[in-house]
């Protein structure tokens, strides 16, 4: 999943991306760009990063929002 997907499905976690200080959000390589690409790319541990992840995800109230592939109506 990329990171723009992730951001897009679970908003909470735009905040984690700030506070790494990546520049992911709005970033035309978002789409393409997994969270390992995203860690290489800013030079973050990919494990400590991804349970930040993890976290957001699990207590983002908007969790789970459509995605912004999914078709409407779908």
């Amino acid at each position: 999943m990329s990171v723009d997907e992730i951001m897009r499905r679970w908003p909470a976690t735009i905040r984690v991306f700030i506070r790494n200080r990546m520049l992911c959000i709005g970033c035309p390589i978002g789409v393409f760009h997994s969270v390992r690409d995203a860690c290489e790319a800013h030079n973050l541990d990919e494990e400590y990063f991804s349970r930040e992840l993890l976290a957001a995800m699990r207590a983002d109230d908007k969790a789970n929002a459509s995605s912004a592939f999914e078709r409407a109506g779908a």
